[in-house]
């Protein structure tokens, strides 16, 4: 007797939910809001197209190998360069190339945790880092955001708590401190200087996801956490939103010896090294804070149009919080409105999002939603908004009458 996989009993470790943001429709006319996806026009084909012939015709033969040509050194040296205009100042020793942030997220989680041990967060919290915290079998505890970023004072009062009480300390708070996914949120300067003292003080690890922080849209400068505290801050970030995701790269910059040690998760040896290699040709050259720019503009009249959409469409029954850069607008309703009620119907007026609930490591946030304005049209924007309208208000009526 032939025995089927489903008798097999796989390791517990593996999600139990399937990716989210994503949707099975596909409908030519279908608005995707939750797609938290680049604008595809916007991804620069020709200099991509270009790049990869010179790649093939300079260097194939080594970069098509397992340690690749030049590229890989001089994409170090690249970001190595653009950090500074942020403000971080590393050795090339201290940064690592990554298939994308999120792979950064796993990495830095698995030499940072054991099973049971504590990770904090943000509530919410971006979806795939919570997946990753999970699969690593961590304790994981969420502290609330508000306008100003996520509330530092709650986070010194839990530790100050587990100090006096014998209780477990965190091994590392996982943020997003600048235009957050999905809050829209960035964290104050005055709570950025005070949490990366609570880091010191209390002995633990910040992993900064900063994805976004190139698409701002107000020219007001966040110094990232990275350069308050670079001893215990690991920070993230990556080429999906500022040149395009399918090329899978991002980056790490941490304590040389905190590389040292992810290093030796990298079995297969050096991250995609052709991709890089393409990257490389590409940004030798390409005038990139020209591309940012214009990445910018068109971002941030995606926003405004969004959120002249919501107010047309919601009223009074949604507030939310106008991001200063990023990809989404983060809509509240009423407590008792629970969002996943009203995702099918959506889903069949024409438009998908993602419900609050989903970013949350307990069971709340049902009064939210989050909607993407980087990947559609203005169009798309403005109908795919007032279909989301019209099932939150056929909701509302069959819920009153």
């Amino acid at each position: 007797m032939s025995q089927t996989v489903d008798s097999f009993s796989f390791a517990k470790r593996i999600p139990a939910t399937p990716s989210i943001g994503s949707t099975t429709v596909t409908k030519q006319d279908h608005v995707h809001l939750s797609f938290g996806f680049a604008a595809p026009h916007l991804f620069p084909i020709e200099q991509l197209s270009q790049s990869a012939a010179e790649a093939v015709t300079l260097h194939g033969r080594k970069a098509l190998q397992y340690s690749g040509s030049v590229g890989p050194g001089q994409i170090l040296k690249w970001i190595q360069a653009r950090s500074q205009v942020h403000g971080i100042h590393v050795e090339l020793d201290q940064i690592l190339v990554t298939y994308g942030s999120t792979q950064g997220i796993d990495l830095a989680t698995r030499i940072l945790v054991e099973p049971g041990d504590h990770v904090w967060v943000e509530s919410p919290s971006f979806f795939s880092a919570l997946q990753a915290f999970r699969t690593a079998e961590a304790e994981i505890t969420s502290f609330p955001i508000d306008e100003e970023g996520v509330r530092v004072d709650l986070i010194e009062d839990a530790l100050l708590n587990a100090k006096q009480n014998g209780k477990p300390l965190p091994k590392f708070l996982y943020t997003m401190p600048t235009y957050h996914n999905p809050g829209g949120v960035t964290l104050s300067v005055e709570r950025r200087k005070r949490l990366v003292q609570l880091a010191e003080i209390y002995n633990f690890f910040i992993l900064e996801d900063d994805a976004y922080s190139e698409l701002n849209f107000t020219g007001n400068r966040y110094p990232p956490l990275y350069t308050l505290f670079p001893e215990r801050v690991i920070y993230l970030n990556t080429f999906s939103k500022i040149i395009a995701p399918g090329l899978r790269l991002g980056w790490i910059i941490a304590d040389s010896r905190v590389i040292a040690k992810i290093k030796l998760l990298n079995l297969g040896g050096s991250i995609g090294v052709f991709t890089q290699e393409i990257v490389a040709k590409l940004l030798d050259g390409f005038a990139f804070q020209e591309h940012v720019d214009s990445l910018i503009d068109h971002y941030r009249q995606q926003r405004d149009v969004m959120a002249k959409a919501v107010k047309n469409s919601f009223g009074e029954h949604v507030t939310f919080h106008l991001p200063e850069g990023g990809f989404y607008i983060w809509l509240r309703f009423a407590d008792e409105v629970n969002t996943s009620d009203f995702l099918e119907d959506a889903a069949h007026r024409g438009v998908s999002f993602v419900d609050g609930k989903s970013f949350y490591v307990n069971p709340e946030g049902f009064q939210y939603a989050r909607l993407c304005f980087s990947y559609v049209s203005e169009d798309q924007i403005v109908r795919g908004v007032q279909s989301f309208a019209d099932a939150y208000f056929a909701y509302i009526n069959k819920a009153v009458s």
